[in-house]
This record gives C-alpha cells, structure tokens and sequence, in this order.
C-alpha cells in the first residue's frame, strides 16, 4: 500500500510538474510577445506625431537635392515633387510627380531625416510636398543647377551669407535683457529670393543646459531651428553651413571638447552639406560648386589647438585640412574662389579667436595664395558680431579679400577702433545684418558685388570685385 502510495503520489507530482512547467512556459511565452508588443509599439510611427522643423532645403547638384525634415516622434516621411518651371529656356514636358524612398524617423537620428529627390534634371525648378504618415504637411521649392559647360556662358546667380544666429530660451539664457532679437531678419533674407544661403558658424547656441550631454545638444539645435520667421527661408532656399565655437561646444572650444564627437554628429543630422570630413577624415569639411564657383566650407573647431597652448605646433585647420586646402586651391578653375569658416582670416587684429592669434598658420595660408598665384580667393567668414571687407594687395601678388558677416540674431559688438590695418574704409557696419552677394558677366569679366543689408533689408555698405 505504502509503496503503490508512492507510486500515485509520484505520478501526481510528475503530472503537477509537467503542468506547472507548461503554465510557466504559456506565461513566459505571453510575457515575451507582450515585451515584443511594447516593443514595436515604441518602433513603429505614431498617427499622432507632427511635423516640428523643416522642411529645409539642402544642396544643389544637376541631378539630386535632399530635403530635411524634424518630427517630434517616430514617423513615416517623404517627399514628392515635380517639374514647374524651365530655368534655362523653353523646355516643355510631361509633368510626371516623384518620389524618394519613405524614411522612418528615429531618436538616434534626433527624428530628422533628408529625403533625397534623385530623379531630376539640370537646370528646373521643382515643387515639392513632405508627406508624414501619408498626410501632406508641407511644401516648398527648390532647383537644380545650370548644365551651361561647353554650351554658354555660366549663369549669374546670388547667395546670403550670415553667422550668430541666436534664438532666446529664457529657462537657459542668462539673466537679463533678451541677447538674441531680429528675427524678421530671415523673412528679409527669403525676400531677396536668392539661390542659396550660407550659414556661417554659431547657427546654434550651446548653453550651460546643452553641452555636457547629447540630450542637451539634441534639444539646443532643435529649439534654434524652431523659429516661425525661418520656415519660409528653410524651406525654399538652398542652405549650406559650417561651425564656430557655439555650435561646436562651449565658448572659444577647440579640439579638447570631450563631447566633439557628438556635436559632430548632430551638426550633421540637421544641415544638409554635399558630404563632411575628407579623406576618411572627421569634421565637416566639404566643398560645393554653384555655377562657375567653388565653395570650400572648413572645420575650424575640430582639430583647433587651445587658445592658450604655447608649445607644440599651434594650429586651426590641422595639417590634413591645411594641406586639402591649398591644393584645392591650386587645382581650382573657378571665377572665384570661396573659402566659408567661422573666424576672420585677414583681420591683422590679433584679438578673440581672428586667425592673427595663430600667426604662423594664417602667414602659410597667405604665403600658399601668393606664390602659388592663386587669384580671386575670397574668405566668407563670420563669429565677431560686426561686418567688414578687409583686403591684402602686395605688389606682384593676387588680391585676397575676407568678408566679415555677423550677427544675424546675437548681440552687437563694436570693434570699430580695433585696430584691422587690412579693412576696407567704410566697410564697417555695426549692427545685426547679413551679406547679399550677386555674380554676373561673362566669364572671363565675372564681376562680385556684396551688399551688406540689415534685418528690414536696407543697403548698409556695398561693394565689388572684378575677377582678375
């Protein structure tokens, strides 16, 4: 009895265990496509999410032009456009609407993403529209350039250029009076109806808040594009940008900022340049074409020595990017020759960050153009919140000139009696403003003239360059 006992109690046990074990599993099971569930309901795109930046138009080729947008969540997007407008003579053809390849945002990439138009033409205009979630929610234009080689003459065309752009948060800003105002300043610069704008350094401003975490710098590019006055300029006006300190790291950063890695990261999730870093090589150096000019946007934060190192090699480019420099330079066609960075290169002040304060770098550079004969070299810089022209003309040696652009938003800074030996007399404006610049004639009599105009687009200062 005792043992025929054993024997029920043990199938019993046998029968609760294997009961038991299946009830673990069904609810190990159901706990593990619950966690799936919650899971790809946080991957997948909500019907509630919106449009929070952008659309911002991004550069310009013959055949492709990406479109960046922001949501404030996981979502579906992209963009259709179509053929509006022949920009070259009378074209006529079937209007056919395109599309490019559906993105779904995501927190890694700040929820931003760059549709890319590949389907187009050279020289048309477009229309476009961003759909998120399959709901239309904005719209816009943008062209692709000229192919005028070995056919006519290259094609007159304008850009703005402008830097510190900075956008109030009162719970980040320090006390006091507002720093950053004029906004309507890019409602002026859409109403020139020019090409392109360049963005040229301190398009963001890193705060105390921002810049010791991803979080911080995430939130600060997101709120500095968030601007009503800027939606109409973004959105149908091709943009390129470098960086300066501010949206780079803290103030006068260089290349010891612990968190370069990141800010390198966000800066290029939120503009939309032809490429960044050269030869495998960080940063956001890149260059562009526009016409019969070429643009060469450089990283003057990423390999920057500190401000205040004595010893070692001292520099702002690093010898990679100085060296990439020149001999673009050297092997470049174009009428003129642009060179974007943040800080002025000329100004023989050697104050702040102006590249007089790293002498032996700036003599090279100078030194590269002048015995090389490289002409029409022109340096779009910006940083020191005031305009100028500055210009060096040696005997025998090509003219070099800088145009100082600054502030678009920040405050004002004067430094009228600073003491630039190189500053064009009565280029110098002290107030919030941005540069306009037009080039037009014939090629070899390609001609550029620069207006300096303030946020109700009023002329300030003007002047021009013939190529040489």
């Amino acid at each position: 009895m005792k043992r025929n006992k054993r024997t029920f109690n043990k199938k019993v046990d046998n029968l609760e265990l294997k009961l038991l074990m299946r009830i673990s599993f069904i609810c190990l099971l159901f706990l593990l496509l619950s966690g799936c569930a919650v899971k790809r309901s946080v991957q997948s795109p909500s019907f509630g999410e919106e449009l929070i930046n952008g659309p911002m138009v991004g550069y310009s080729t013959m055949k492709e032009v990406p479109v960046w947008v922001q949501t404030t969540g996981a979502a579906t997007v992209q963009l259709s456009y179509w053929p509006v407008k022949d920009l070259t003579g009378d074209r006529i053809w079937e209007v056919n609407l395109s599309y490019s390849e559906a993105i779904t945002t995501s927190k890694n990439t700040g929820f931003t993403a760059k549709l890319i138009a590949d389907k187009l033409e050279p020289g048309v205009e477009y229309s476009y529209q961003v759909s998120l979630n399959g709901k239309e929610v904005a719209e816009g234009i943008f062209q692709t350039q000229v192919l005028w080689q070995h056919r006519t003459e290259p094609p007159d065309f304008t850009f703005s250029l402008g830097s510190c752009a900075y956008i109030n948060e009162e719970a980040a800003d320090r006390p006091g009076s507002e720093y950053g105002k004029d906004y309507h300043i890019f409602e002026t610069i859409h109403d020139q109806d020019t090409d392109f704008m360049i963005w040229m350094g301190d398009n963001a401003y890193l705060r105390e808040t921002d810049w010791n975490s991803m979080t911080g710098i995430w939130h600060r590019y997101t709120h500095s594009r968030n601007v009503p006055e800027m939606k109409e300029l973004m959105a149908n006006t091709h943009n390129y940008a470098v960086w300066d300190d501010h949206d780079y790291g803290p103030n006068n950063s260089d290349r010891s900022y612990v968190l370069k890695d990141s800010t390198l990261k966000v800066f290029n999730h939120f503009w939309a340049n032809p490429g960044h870093g050269i030869h495998g090589q960080p940063g956001i150096t890149t260059k562009f074409q526009w016409a019969d000019c070429e643009f060469f946007l450089l990283d003057n934060r990423y390999f920057r020595s500190p401000n205040k190192r004595t010893d070692g090699v001292r520099t702002i480019l690093g010898e990679q990017q100085l060296n990439w420099l020149i001999d673009q330079l050297i092997n470049s066609n174009a009428s003129f020759k642009f060179v974007v960075i943040g800080g002025q290169v000329l100004n023989t002040a050697a104050v702040y960050e102006n590249y007089a304060t790293f002498p032996r770098e700036r003599k090279r550079i100078i030194e590269a153009i002048q015995t090389n004969n490289i002409k029409n070299v022109v340096f779009l810089t910006g940083d020191r919140h005031h305009s100028e022209v500055s210009v060096l003309k040696e005997e025998g040696y090509p003219a070099i000139y800088d145009i100082t652009s600054s502030p678009l938003t920040a405050g004002i800074h004067s430094a009228a009696d600073e003491g630039n030996d190189l500053r064009v007399p009565g280029s110098y404006v002290g107030d919030r403003s941005f540069g306009f610049i037009s080039i037009d004639g014939e090629r070899r009599n390609r001609r550029l003239t620069l207006q300096f105009k303030n946020s109700e687009g009023d002329i300030l200062y003007d002047y021009s360059i013939n190529r040489e």
